[in-house]
């Protein structure tokens, strides 16, 4: 079973598409340390089922999942998003 872990920033590429803008995905573990992984690592740990990543949006939890653009390039967003990963984007850069 995936263990679920709230997203609450990220660091985004300096490119303008929105598939290709999140770098890393990060947050604050229970113990208070801060945890970062790349967008490719997170794409990776969901297919195996070792994370389900999430985003609190207007006080209610949102699942991350998996994208697909038009060009097959698979990337992070919410389920609340169309094709565009605004959820994410909207988050604080992490440190």
């Amino acid at each position: 079973m995936a263990t679920p872990v709230q997203v609450s920033c990220i660091n985004k590429t300096n490119r303008f598409d929105p598939h290709d803008r999140i770098h890393s995905i990060g947050g604050i573990n229970q113990d208070g340390t801060s945890w970062k992984l790349s967008q490719v690592q997170a794409i990776e740990g969901i297919k195996a089922g070792t994370w389900s990543f999430y985003v609190n949006q207007g006080g209610s939890s949102v699942w991350v999942v998996i994208g697909t653009s038009r060009y097959g390039h698979e990337y992070l967003k919410t389920q609340a998003d169309g094709e565009q990963p605004d959820n994410l984007l909207s988050l604080p850069e992490c440190h």
